[in-house]
């Protein structure tokens, strides 16, 4: 029983003891004149119609607390399972929340530029990927019911001016960071989003290390939060990216979630703690990285680190675009949140 149950559970047993009483007081009155007047000694039958009395009004007692463990809620002695202990990873709210993004604002209006910045280009992005990233609304923008839509559109490659580093562009779409905004070192990281699907696709939520500009990547190093790519339609990824295990050597985890990802909410989140990271989906861990994993290369994740939120079309991971996938397709998401580290 909590703490803040006692008063409840006092006021029951009052009120029991005290019916209690009266009942018991009746009973013992009976009993004691039903005793048998034979030719015992008028102190001897005292003493046993004490003891019987005595036994009677025990008997109550012990019966009213029994009823009032009972009938309180939540009493001591009596699980509740209506309230049932979370795991520590389903209690963010225990810790202290560093900073989020709700994505709240009317719609087709830009995220928040106080957090984000919207890169633009379409040179392949290290992974020959076939989409431009611009910072129009087209591509990336807010709904108006609360969330951010990250969407990946089709071009007429014959009539457009936006080349890319194999010619005229096939795809748009929009890739946001909170580089030199918005930067975070441990803690936990979580996103709730909704992905499409479709071969080829490869949206994802992520963050890469803010001395990038000073050291370059891989040596920045890359905490992939959430990549999915819609060949695997049925996975989910979490990475790490580091000098000496990045690209295809990259040290990775799966979940195969059963169902396909697309088109239904799943929360990730990343526990990023030093010497330690956990990923989770929906509340389930599902794979870890520690200094030992990556050895005998540097583990290079205890800096502060920006997120990202992009979705690719094609390239190294994403693979090849599937010729039945229909265009328009978005990513949503919900939030984006970061709580301290408890440690």
């Amino acid at each position: 029983m909590t703490w803040d149950r006692l008063p409840a559970f006092a006021l029951t047993l009052a009120v029991t003891l005290l019916l209690a009483a009266v009942v018991c007081f009746v009973i013992a009155s009976v009993v004691r004149g039903a005793l048998p007047q034979d030719g015992r000694t008028g102190d001897v039958l005292r003493r046993e119609r004490r003891l019987s009395v005595a036994a009677v009004l025990a008997s109550c007692v012990l019966i009213a607390v029994l009823i009032a463990v009972l009938i309180t809620p939540d009493s001591p002695g009596r699980h509740s399972e209506s309230a049932p202990t979370p795991s520590p990873a389903a209690q963010p709210d225990s810790r202290t929340p560093i900073w989020s993004d709700e994505f709240d604002g009317p719609a087709g209006s830009p995220a928040d530029p106080a957090n984000w910045t919207y890169e633009t280009g379409g040179g392949g992005w290290g992974n020959d990927e076939l989409q431009y990233y611009t910072a129009g609304a087209e591509n990336g923008a807010l709904d108006g019911a609360g969330n951010l839509v990250i969407t990946l559109r089709k071009v007429d490659s014959a009539t457009t001016a936006l080349q890319c580093w194999y010619g005229p562009c096939q795809y748009t779409s929009a890739r946001l960071i909170t580089g030199q905004k918005q930067e975070f070192q441990y803690g936990r990281v979580e996103t709730r989003v909704m992905v499409p699907g479709g071969g080829g696709v490869w949206p994802a939520v992520w963050l890469l290390g803010s001395d990038i500009r000073d050291v370059g990547w891989p040596q920045s190093g890359e905490i992939d939060l959430m990549e999915f790519v819609g060949r695997m339609p049925n996975e989910i990824f979490g990475t790490l990216h580091g000098p000496g295990y990045s690209g295809g050597q990259s040290y990775s985890g799966a979940h195969d979630l059963g169902a396909p990802v697309e088109g239904s909410w799943h929360e990730f989140a990343v526990e990023w703690a030093p010497d330690q990271i956990t990923w989770e989906v929906d509340g389930v861990a599902y794979h870890r990285a520690t200094p030992s994993d990556v050895a005998p290369h540097e583990w290079v994740f205890d800096h502060r680190f920006f997120l990202l939120a992009n979705m690719a079309i094609g390239g190294n991971f994403g693979g090849q675009v599937a010729e039945d996938v229909a265009m328009p397709r978005s990513m949503v998401i919900d939030y984006i949140r970061v709580y301290s580290d408890p440690g």
